[in-house]
């Protein structure tokens, strides 16, 4: 495989593999093992605290080596044999068991990738540009998912991520060979210097600054259905379609970011990002017709792009350990998306109904703005 393609086919094949995975995981534990709503949900909530954990432990392991490359691999392994036990398996209790044991460990490659990438000297350009290719497998892979089922079966679905998986492993493997040349040299402008790096202080603020932006962003998306039918009274398929169009404009939008990052620090892109979303809570809380709610995801997009994109980025200049710091910023997106429950749960009794979810939402993401700009006015003081 030529040089310039093997990381962007290694981000797509990662991707690919939990794009497939995540989202069918529910409906493959009802129709496989006759799982109840209440069974689903806890079987979601220990896989999820699996990942939580082995997101944390494992590559902060692979920090004190320096090898990312390794342990991904494994990674990739652990998610066949994942795919193989679930395919396999007719009882819940031993499909959960393999969710917690294989599932967590299975799911930490990506964080590995972009954690090598940083330590073999990846430019911020580079990263976002890798993880935009993240944002492509997961536009493409829940409709192809999807489809697989309904052609095939449920465990069709199994024995394509356990290929692809398979395909991972090769593509790591010859990464890892290639490793001392790795990343290829260049061409965009160098990315400008990382700026002031705040202490332990700083670094802490930032973690719960982007916890507070990623809660208002898993809660907007996962209400979204909801509010498009129950508030606004239109019919399901324009929430479908709003978020679509968010998902394809995230794409060329990280695109953007990743080359306006070899001009502009992190922490600008940041924060003009996220100023953007803020207005587009507030434009979410105002909108009543369909194109109206189409227009503002170009706001939406754009603001995710700064989060995760140059998001990830920031937490690799200010935190010295590729590993620790991916790691910071993915469980960060975790607990972001276990607080959205609350989120809701808060913004639905305000005297707004369910439009005041997005008040919130509003509120959150300023309070996550103000939180990187002070990280990064005070680490400019000292």
């Amino acid at each position: 495989m030529p040089q310039r393609l093997l990381i962007p086919s290694t981000a797509l094949l990662w991707g690919l593999q939990f794009a497939f995975l995540n989202p069918a995981l529910a409906l493959l534990l009802t129709t496989l093992y006759s799982a109840s709503t209440t069974e689903v949900g806890w079987a979601l909530a220990l896989y999820n605290a699996s990942a939580l954990i082995a997101t944390t432990i494992i590559p902060a392991r692979a920090d004190r080596t320096g090898q990312y490359l390794r342990p991904m691999i494994v990674s990739a392994v652990l998610t066949v044999v994942l795919a193989a036990v679930l395919a396999l398996v007719t009882s819940l209790p031993l499909a959960m068991a393999a969710l917690v044991v294989l599932g967590g460990p299975a799911g930490v490659g990506s964080t590995l990738l972009f954690a090598h990438l940083r330590h073999a000297g990846a430019t911020s350009g580079q990263i976002i540009n890798t993880r935009a290719i993240f944002s492509v497998a997961w536009v493409a892979g829940p409709p192809i998912a999807t489809f697989i089922i309904g052609a095939f079966g449920e465990r069709a679905v199994l024995g394509t991520i356990a290929m692809i998986a398979l395909l991972s492993i090769g593509a790591a493997t010859t990464l890892q060979s290639r490793a001392p040349a790795e990343p290829a040299p260049s061409r965009e402008s160098p990315t400008p210097e990382a700026g002031p790096v705040p202490g332990l202080l700083g670094v802490t603020v930032v973690v719960a600054a982007f916890v507070l932006l990623q809660a208002a962003n898993a809660t907007a998306t996962s209400f979204m259905t909801v509010y498009v039918t129950q508030s606004l009274a239109l019919d399901v398929v324009w929430a479908g379609i709003a978020l679509g169009t968010a998902a394809g404009l995230e794409i060329p939008s990280l695109f953007l970011m990743g080359r306006l990052s070899g001009r502009f620090s992190a922490q600008l892109l940041i924060v003009t990002g996220c100023a953007l979303g803020v207005v587009y809570y507030l434009a979410l809380f105002a909108v009543q017709t369909p194109v109206g709610l189409i227009g503002i995801q170009v706001l939406n997009a754009w603001s995710f792009a700064a989060i995760a994109g140059t998001g990830l980025t920031l937490f690799q200049e200010i935190i010295a350990r590729p590993g620790l710091a991916t790691s910071l910023y993915m469980n960060a997106r975790r607990v972001g998306a276990i607080l959205s429950g609350p989120v809701i749960a808060l913004g639905s009794v305000t005297v707004f109904g369910q439009a005041g979810i997005f008040l919130v939402c509003a509120l959150l993401t300023l309070l996550g703005t103000v939180g990187v700009a002070l990280a990064h006015a005070r680490a400019r003081r000292s």
